[in-house]
């Protein structure tokens, strides 16, 4: 499937555009720099290409792409950056749901985001873009036939981040509404969401021949606002909880929850 970088209607220009004239200040690389990792200038520019982004220090898209496997220390990989990638990606796109889509509630919002900023749907985009084209790997993952999920959703979360100490909020926020602006609007324009649990009963009674229990772990706030967390159980083994405004949503989350966490127990076997 082709990746169309169309801009939504509030988004004008390029990430180039805005990582001068957007911000006075750039925020301070967020790592160290790479000694002994390496990429080829011109395998740099094809995933600046990809992305839509012209880096002004191209040690941090070096850095964004380095896996834990091949880098010197842990410090030097790119886990770090997953993190904050991961943080940008979801405040990009609570603003931009909560500026487009006024007349929906706070949970139908929380379900959409949830749906959008999923591990799957990083991966997937992963997969569209062909980052496997420049993800350093050490020779254990390098020589496998297929890349892991969850390595291939890093990467996402991780060049969101690099973009981000790079260039800033508004090209980091352009990045994201390319790449998964179109994800939004199929998911909102859905009246019911993926559903997880469903989802989760077939793979669970396929592959373990039970059913999925869901745990009400924590409930906060007044009777007419209250938040549950809730985890999803197959057996002993129970997955991380999920928080939401009613005992369904929370436990839809805590379902995707689960699939994400047997996927990435799938991917290491």
């Amino acid at each position: 499937m082709s990746v169309e970088f169309d801009l939504p209607n509030d988004a004008g220009g390029s990430p180039t555009d805005s990582s001068k004239d957007d911000l006075a200040e750039k925020p301070p690389h967020g790592g160290p720099t790479l000694p002994g990792v390496d990429i080829p200038d011109e395998k740099l520019s094809e995933c600046e290409a990809t992305i839509r982004y012209a880096f002004a220090d191209r040690n941090i898209l070096t850095h964004s792409l380095t896996h834990s496997s091949i880098a010197p220390t842990r410090g030097q990989s790119n886990e770090r950056l997953e993190f904050l990638g991961d943080a940008i990606m979801g405040a990009a796109i609570c603003e931009y749901l909560f500026e487009t889509y006024p007349e929906y509630s706070e949970g139908e919002l929380t379900r959409i985001k949830s749906a959008v900023v999923s591990r799957q749907t990083c991966a997937t985009m992963s997969v569209q873009l062909r980052f496997d084209r420049f993800l350093l790997l050490g020779k254990g993952l390098a020589t496998h036939d297929r890349i892991p999920s969850s390595v291939l959703a890093a990467v996402f979360e991780s060049i969101i981040a690099a973009i981000y100490l790079d260039g800033g909020w508004l090209a980091a926020k352009k990045f994201v509404l390319y790449t998964l602006s179109e994800e939004v609007a199929r998911v909102a324009k859905s009246t019911h969401g993926q559903n997880y649990k469903s989802q989760l009963q077939q793979i669970v009674q396929k592959n373990f021949g039970e059913t999925p229990a869901y745990k009400m772990l924590d409930e906060k706030g007044p009777d007419h606002a209250k938040c549950f967390q809730i985890a999803a159980a197959i057996g002993s083994q129970v997955f991380p909880a999920a928080w939401g405004p009613s005992k369904k949503e929370a436990e839809q989350n805590a379902a995707q929850n689960a699939l994400e966490a047997i996927d990435e127990v799938v991917d290491k076997v």
